[in-house]
């Protein structure tokens, strides 16, 4: 190969002569940049080896601040929203069996009553008059009848009489009976126990069957009749609980429980009418209330965690879990599947145990198996939660 000489100005111009097997064999350029390369992959080595003592003086960095609450088991359901209207237990008009002139009143406005308590008494002169001539009536027709059957003894009258004055004595006693029973309409009384409502009719006025003298209801329990749409017809059954509220008592609410359904759906809005009882010891529900109504169905026992503590991503959730071990907790990330949302927490479906404990606050600056430094445990209640979606 030829060379062209640089290194002496006196042979410039000309050329080195070497040999194919001389150890000269490649041109000065490339082994200046073979040089070159070199010197920079030593000099990254040493500046790397700097860096790394220089980060290994540094502090090691702290562990990542958390609050973290404790996994729960309670007692839930699945609330149903409804509007209702209030009924009395029993209730009642009170009127008259016949046309009759009022003779006295024998109860006020809002009174409680005992059951067979006289509410009012109706004119019954001629009922005790027709009473009296047919007691007279009976009497005779039963001495008839005793002297009779005195004489058929002796074969001195003959059967078909005595037949005649038994049926005699049959009738008069019918007929009493009946006249009685007459008198005894003219006593209206209390078909149950319950509270009265507004009077209607004065003393001496003249009432017919229909009238309403006043009204009677049975307020120590109310019926709370409300539509449920027909899907949730698989969860509702007789006995499931259920709280209501009023405008009217904002303060107050009120227990109690579904005693029938109805029997058939409404083809037009897909409903079935449901009918609940709640006690009313106080006696403030009146019918005719607006009720919010609010059932728990599907009653369980279900994990909860509070819905801090939920890390969601995409469509997922996540919950960071802390685990100690010789005195050094550490946080797992874990993806579970959740149920109902509650009053600020949420049931838990997978992935988790009772007892167990998440992060609520600080979730967001740790990362999967990183060290984390628990200022303070939220310890959730383990009483029953109700529903409030």
């Amino acid at each position: 190969m030829v060379f062209p000489l640089s290194i002496s100005n006196s042979l410039k111009g000309q050329y080195l002569m070497l040999p194919l097997t001389s150890p000269w064999m490649f041109p000065l350029t490339l082994l200046r940049k073979f040089v070159a390369i070199f010197f920079i992959v030593v000099a990254m080595a040493v500046g790397f080896n700097v860096q790394a003592a220089k980060e290994s003086g540094k502090p090691k960095r702290p562990p990542s601040v958390v609050k973290v609450a404790n996994v729960v088991a309670a007692s839930i359901s699945d609330p149903i929203e409804a509007l209702g209207s209030l009924k009395a237990n029993e209730s009642v008009d009170i009127t008259v069996h016949f046309a009759e002139f009022i003779r006295k009143i024998q109860f006020v406005e809002g009174q409680r009553v005992a059951q067979n308590d006289v509410l009012l008494v109706l004119e019954d002169a001629e009922e005790q008059a027709l009473l009296q001539e047919a007691n007279f009536t009976l009497q005779e027709a039963k001495r008839q009848l005793a002297r009779i059957k005195a004489i058929a003894g002796r074969g001195d009258a003959s059967q078909s009489v005595l037949d005649e004055r038994q049926r005699e004595f049959n009738v008069a006693k019918a007929r009493f009976a009946g006249i009685e029973s007459r008198l005894q309409d003219h006593t209206v009384s209390a078909p149950f126990a319950g509270l009265i409502g507004l009077r209607n009719i004065s003393r001496g006025a003249y009432v017919a069957p229909g009238d309403v003298i006043t009204t009677l209801i049975d307020d120590s329990a109310m019926k709370l009749d409300f539509s449920v749409p027909a899907i949730f017809l698989s969860t509702l059954k007789t006995g499931m609980l259920l709280t209501a509220t009023t405008r009217a008592f904002p303060s107050e609410v009120f227990k109690g429980s579904v005693a029938t359904l109805d029997n058939r759906v409404d083809p037009i809005s897909r409903t079935v009418i449901v009918r609940a009882v709640l006690p009313n010891p106080k006696g403030i529900l009146k019918p005719g209330l607006l009720m919010e109504v609010l059932l728990h169905a599907n009653e369980r026992r279900a994990l909860l965690i509070p819905e801090e503590a939920l890390v969601p991503k995409a469509r997922k959730h996540f919950v960071m879990v802390v685990e100690t071990n010789d005195g050094v907790s550490r946080v797992k990330q874990r993806q579970v599947s959740v149920g109902t949302r509650l009053n600020g927490k949420v049931e838990v479906l997978s992935e988790l145990a009772e007892g167990e404990v998440v992060v609520i606050h600080g979730a967001d600056k740790v990362r999967d198996n990183s060290e984390v430094k628990v200022v303070q445990a939220i310890h959730q209640s383990h009483q029953s939660q109700e529903g409030d979606k």
